[in-house]
């Protein structure tokens, strides 16, 4: 009963259904944005985890308080622990991911890519030798396609994002250096709490005016990879995965057993979604410092959703 595996509230207006998030455009110009406990990867939604739209909310708000001085967020407010009210953005059609790493399952992450003999990628080049999760000669930004309504990402290069008229040179130029900053500023953050972040990929858009904004979430378990620093020496030279803070333990687990991009995805069993989420909670208090108190109240989550939103009702 405590898992928000929908959030599709008919009294408020002008729905947008997402894998994750369930969001409504508000006649004043601002978005409601509620985190439900969907867990997707490979372009596909797998399970509900309990309490993982509220871990997901609330640590996006540390990171975010943490790094408005490097870019602007689209945050207004949190009516509820699930619930963003957010500046509406016209979103740049270009997903930014920064990688430290040579890591990753999907079939757009530059292992899988080097692994299957590719050395210029996302307009890099990297060289001979690399092993499996050894830390890049610097991070790089691999760009791709901004798929909506369930498509496929593509990769791309900065010459293809201008060339397509994605992004123009001045916003791909401040996007690419907020982004890079965002990340040494996560990165610093994080390996003060015994952790290194990986990778993380982040959401840009743009306001009325044209200032670039960061929205959606920012150095969350769904959105970045997260490795116990303590942990990973001994991994990598055993060149078996590091203990880790994200979706890579279900996501691991779908892909030892089938292929996530095509066959139906197996019936993922109670523990490993109780691991799961513990992952996530877990996750929330080594980053933060700070523990998490889950928000139990209405009958149902979703029930507390509505109340808390009731004001938007149209």
């Amino acid at each position: 009963m405590r898992v928000l595996d929908h959030a599709r509230i008919p009294e408020l207006p002008n729905p947008y259904f997402g894998k994750v998030r369930d969001c409504y455009d508000l006649p004043d110009g601002s978005r409601i944005l509620i985190s439900s406990d969907r867990i997707s990867a490979f372009d596909r939604i797998l399970a509900a985890i309990p309490f993982k739209g509220q871990v997901l909310t609330q640590l996006a708000r540390w990171w975010f308080d943490r790094t408005s001085d490097i870019c602007p967020n689209h945050v207004i407010s949190y009516p509820d622990p699930n619930v963003v009210i957010g500046k509406r953005l016209d979103i740049l059609p270009v997903e930014v991911v920064v990688r430290g790493y040579l890591a990753g399952t999907t079939s757009t992450s530059v292992l899988t890519q080097y692994k299957a003999g590719a050395r210029q990628m996302y307009g890099h080049t990297l060289p001979e030798g690399l092993r499996d999760n050894q830390a890049l000669p610097q991070a790089i930004i691999t760009p791709t396609s901004k798929a909506f309504d369930g498509g496929h990402d593509e990769p791309l290069t900065e010459a293809e994002i201008v060339a397509q008229g994605l992004l123009t040179r001045a916003q791909w130029d401040e996007v690419s250096a907020r982004a890079l900053a965002l990340f040494a500023r996560g990165q610093k953050i994080a390996a003060e709490r015994g952790l290194i972040l990986v990778d993380t990929k982040y959401e840009f858009g743009t306001d009325a005016a044209g200032n670039i904004l960061i929205a959606d979430e920012i150095h969350t378990p769904d959105s970045s990879r997260y490795w116990i620093a303590s942990g990973y020496p001994a991994a990598f030279e055993a060149g078996s995965r590091p203990p880790s803070f994200d979706k890579d333990v279900i996501r691991s687990w779908v892909g030892a057993r089938c292929d996530p991009y095509k066959d139906p995805i197996p019936e993922i069993p109670a523990e490993m979604i109780e691991q799961t989420s513990r992952v996530y909670i877990d996750a929330y208090e080594q980053i933060t410092g700070e523990r998490f108190v889950p928000d139990l109240g209405g009958d149902t989550p979703l029930d507390r959703v509505r109340a808390n939103l009731a004001p938007y009702f149209q």
